[in-house]
């Protein structure tokens, strides 16, 4: 099944039921695939981030479910499940930062109007990641809910590469809009808001030119933009 988010679940759900935790690589880099392509083909606003990571971890919610591993086993899995998300995340943060640094570039001023909410959008990306799977475990079984709470816990004491991530990009780009600003004559509020009426559309194309080069692996995990802990 292929919900409007994107995503197969089924063929998530499949890979979640008859993996052993020696195949968590495998699941990590078919998550971040699966998510990755998913943001691709929409606008890349916080709901669809929303839709897309809720599809995501049910997907892996439900096949955990019927995985006959051990309790320690199948959370390794879903740890695996998690980083597929944080590594596609990952790259929607470098799309917002060129996207944004489009806007620098011509003046900007970040720190007024719609421009600024695209900034407080890119902070919000840690919390919308916790929140929306936080959630989206809630009608999981039992035991499934008990396997993700170890998971969550830690990475929420640990952080995402996500969530650093975009701290780093919000310092970065607030820096460079101040020197931009003082070297040149800010964009004007109206200009500001008639580019930003297709920001979340430019973000995605930025997204999608990212990956484009990048090489396809197997049919079970293609390759992306993953990365190791």
């Amino acid at each position: 099944m292929t919900k409007k988010s994107g995503i197969d679940q089924d063929a998530l759900i499949e890979m979640f039921s008859q993996a052993s935790a020696r195949q968590g690589e495998a699941l990590r880099k078919a998550v971040s695939t699966a998510t990755l392509k998913a943001l691709q083909g929409r606008e890349l606003t916080l709901q669809n981030v929303r839709n897309v990571l809720q599809a995501v971890t049910q997907a892996a919610s439900a096949g955990a479910a019927q995985n006959p591993g051990s309790t320690a086993d199948v959370q390794k899995l879903l740890e695996k499940a998690f980083d597929g998300m944080d590594g596609a995340l990952l790259k929607a943060v470098e799309a917002h930062r060129t996207a944004l640094q489009q806007f620098i570039s011509q003046g900007a001023d970040l720190q007024q109007g719609p421009l600024k909410t695209a900034l407080a959008n890119l902070e919000k990306m840690e919390e919308v990641f916790f929140s929306t799977v936080g959630k989206a475990i809630q009608d999981s079984a039992g035991p499934v809910q008990n396997a993700w709470a170890p998971v969550l816990n830690a990475m929420k004491l640990k952080g995402t590469d996500t969530g650093a991530q975009a701290t780093a990009t919000v310092e970065q780009l607030l820096d460079q809009a101040h020197s931009t600003l003082r070297d040149s004559r800010a964009m004007g509020l109206r200009t500001a808001q008639a580019l930003l009426e297709g920001y979340s559309t430019l973000v995605s194309g930025v997204l999608i030119g990212m990956t484009e080069g990048l090489q396809q692996g197997s049919a079970e995990a293609p390759a992306t933009g993953t990365r190791k802990r």
